[in-house]
């Protein structure tokens, strides 16, 4: 990272993730420093500011360097009056959060999912809701050359039948979803229309199955795939501080939320979304 920019980018893990000190997020960002931040997170695909303290204006002004911020196609949590763009993720007695113990990619199940994610701690219990991360391109790579011949001519049916589901069916700050959309279809392999780098774009809760396939003849290759992907030494696993602020690559990653705490343990963050591109 240039000196100039007074930022200081320190590796995390061994295939992704960075911690970024010396940027203050409740301002305005110079050119150089949006620079040199952009080319941090195409390298490391999760970045994380600590010692953040902003507001949901500043939240939405920082993820809206990454692509137009968009509120969460189905409402699934609640959002800050003012700012609907801006989830509210909350774990409190008597309305536990609900679980997002499940690797994904977020709304992969949409005609454009997301670029990029943003999720900033508010109030953390410490010691537990860790978020795992795991690098789709060095799943891809890791492939078969036979393997990786077979899923280049793949497509995927990618549904949020599971999202509505969880938030029907338990008592969470997650809220009621009235309709499943139509499922989307997308490549099993995508491009990164900036890196270039080639990508695994499945996941195991949103996409149900493998064009021309059934989804009993999808699952035991979604579960290899998954299970490559989730390898430790491909895994990043982030211990939550507050004030942390974090952004990861839908594109090109998935991630885990832990699930090790009950409503007696506080939680309170908040999550906005920069929209894309169709995958290619």
């Amino acid at each position: 990272m240039p000196e100039e920019t007074g930022i200081v980018v320190k590796p995390l893990a061994g295939t992704l993730g960075a911690e970024v000190d010396g940027v203050d997020l409740s301002g305005p960002l110079d050119d150089e420093l949006v620079a040199a931040i952009k080319r941090a997170f195409h390298e490391h695909l999760i970045l994380v500011f600590p010692r953040q303290t902003i507001t949901p204006g500043d939240q939405v002004a920082f993820t809206q360097l990454f692509g137009p911020v968009e509120p969460h196609p189905l409402s699934s949590r609640k959002e800050i009056e003012g700012h609907p763009e801006v989830l509210v993720f909350e774990n409190k007695k008597g309305t536990p959060g609900a679980r997002n113990d499940f690797w994904h990619s977020d709304i992969s199940f949409a005609e454009k999912p997301p670029v990029a994610s943003v999720l900033y701690g508010r109030t953390i219990t410490s010691g537990c809701g860790d978020t795992a991360f795991c690098n789709m391109y060095q799943a891809y790579d890791e492939l078969s050359a036979g393997m990786r011949r077979m899923l280049d001519g793949l497509t995927a049916l990618h549904t949020s039948e599971s999202l509505v589901e969880r938030n029907r069916n338990a008592k969470t700050d997650g809220l009621p979803i009235a309709e499943t959309p139509p499922a989307v279809e997308h490549p099993v392999i995508r491009t990164h229309p900036e890196t270039n780098r080639k990508a695994l774009y499945v996941n195991p809760y949103f996409t149900s199955q493998f064009n021309d396939m059934t989804g009993e003849e999808s699952r035991p290759l979604l579960d290899y795939l998954t299970a490559r992907a989730t390898r430790p030494e491909n895994v990043y696993r982030h211990h939550w501080r507050q004030g942390d602020l974090l952004m990861w690559d839908n594109r090109c990653a998935m991630h885990y939320a832990v699930y090790d705490y009950d409503d007696s343990k506080p939680r309170l963050m908040n999550r906005t979304t920069a929209g894309g591109d169709r995958p290619r």
